[in-house]
């Protein structure tokens, strides 16, 4: 039998169909699949436990900021400590959501009038103005500050005078206004750039500068379809992600892209616990071109992550120990700074990450009350895949194929796909990459679990001998 090739994972498929039925702790490439990094910690602990991240970035110069309920800190990459920067006495809240208007960091949570911190200059956050709304999102739309989703107007955007995130007072002499949008219930996120895009429960518009007198143009491009959690929205570029009611979909300010369905969403609706779905959060991986969603899971009680790449349009899934993940990026480390985490022998971080050199966006997140990065050792990984063969026969070699790298080998055999699916125990490929099996059925999958330093698990070439009823 030729090489079995690592293809789609389609846990909404039966595995009769031919795709993989498991991608486990695997990121999804064009060609198979490469290892999903474990967490690894890059901080001291803070006061108390975090829930985000946000990278402000000015001048060549790094300031990762975490949030917790109560406070917002700053992380030192020198002595690895997480300080206090919140403004005098403190926050009430709980999800913060940031954004970057030239050298000011702002931040939301929808009890506080929007924070603000000079890059550089401030030492505490600030109201941005006195007139700023206490809002739950903030973004940046062309040359404005953009806030929606006030306590008492949850369906209300608000912008700022333009080039001015001071100005939040409409007049004859600022473009500041606001603007309802009367369907569509709550706003459930906000993302910007030469236009924003307003996610509501049920519907969702763009939003378009258009000058005087209107200023902002708003565009239903969909109606009926909206936002289930805001939580579960990341934005690479000019094209967005989110979670609706029925599954996954990506934007691109013209059109809305059904992207798991018939492939992931009844399996994710199934994973999540829904009573806990607030707890989501959605980041980009921008050295894989990957979204992550990170979730508590129904059936371990732990975090699980659903990995999508959009460029080959395939998914994986995996589990962490993060509990929220957002992009990260620190300056670079000195020599003195690379001391605080400990002997080179034993670095939970690989020194060939460019988490050392500094000034990259990566994907990290945070664990408790501790920052943590993508950047560790390759977690264990499964592969298994669809049901092979639908006649009788009896499997007696494979030779994983996995570049960098080798792997174990286990195979489920069965009659009937009504029989249960009993593994093998795992056996190590050996000097010449070859696992012998004697496994007999009508129906078999093979599971792989990569091992090594390996890069890419590509496929798998078996030997399956056709046997005749006797």
């Amino acid at each position: 039998m030729p090489m079995v090739s690592f293809g789609e994972w389609l846990p909404d498929q039966p595995g009769i169909a031919g795709s993989l039925t498991e991608a486990l702790n695997v990121v999804p490439q064009a060609i198979g699949y490469g290892p999903l990094p474990a967490v690894a910690e890059i901080s001291s602990a803070a006061s108390e436990a975090l829930n985000d991240l946000f990278a402000g970035q000015f001048s060549g110069n790094i300031t990762l900021f975490a949030s917790s309920d109560t406070k917002l800190f700053t992380f030192s990459n020198t002595t690895l400590s997480l300080s206090n920067v919140s403004k005098a006495g403190g926050y009430s809240g709980t999800r913060w959501n940031f954004a970057q208007f030239g050298k000011i960091v702002l931040a939301a949570n929808g009890s506080q009038k929007i924070q603000a911190y000079s890059l550089g200059v401030s030492a505490l956050f600030a109201d941005v103005a006195a007139a700023a709304p206490a809002a739950k999102f903030v973004t940046v739309i062309r040359d404005f500050v953009v806030a929606a989703h006030t306590t008492a107007n949850p369906n209300r955007v608000y912008w700022s005078d333009i080039n001015d995130e001071t100005n939040w007072t409409s007049s004859t002499t600022s473009q500041s206004d606001i603007q309802d949008i009367a369907d569509g219930g709550n706003i459930q996120g906000i993302v910007g750039g030469e236009f924003g895009i307003v996610y509501n429960e049920r519907s969702i518009s763009r939003m378009s500068y258009a000058g005087s007198p209107l200023y902002f143009q708003f565009d239903t491009i969909s109606r009926g379809l909206g936002c289930l959690e805001r939580n579960s929205i990341a934005q690479f570029g000019s094209v967005s992600f989110f979670l609706s009611d029925d599954g996954f979909y990506m934007c691109d300010g013209q059109s809305i892209k059904p992207i798991g369905a018939e492939k992931v969403d009844r399996w994710f609706f199934n994973d999540i616990t829904l009573s806990r779905i607030g707890e989501m959060s959605a980041a980009v991986d921008p050295v894989r071109r990957c979204v992550f969603w990170c979730y508590p899971n129904s059936v371990s009680g732990g975090r699980s992550l659903l990995i999508y790449n959009w460029q080959v349009g395939r998914w994986s899934h995996g589990y962490t120990d993060a509990q929220y993940i957002a992009e990260a990026a620190t300056n670079a480390m000195t020599l003195e700074a690379l001391d605080n985490y400990g002997n080179l022998d034993n670095l939970s971080v690989s020194l060939d990450s460019r988490f050392w050199s500094g000034n990259k966006l990566l994907l990290g997140g945070v664990n408790g009350t501790k920052v943590v990065t993508f950047q560790g050792n390759n977690s264990i990984s499964e592969i298994i895949t669809g049901d092979l063969s639908s006649t009788p026969s009896l499997i007696k070699l494979a030779r994983p194929q996995i570049d960098g790298g080798s792997a174990s080998v286990s195979v489920a055999s069965r009659s009937l796909l009504s029989d249960s699916l009993i593994y093998t125990n795992a056996v190590a490929a050996d000097s010449e990459n070859r696992v012998g099996l004697r496994s007999h059925g009508r129906y078999h999958r093979i599971k792989t679990i990569p091992t090594g330093s390996w890069t890419t698990a590509v496929g798998i070439d078996l030997d399956i001998v056709n046997r005749g009823k006797r």
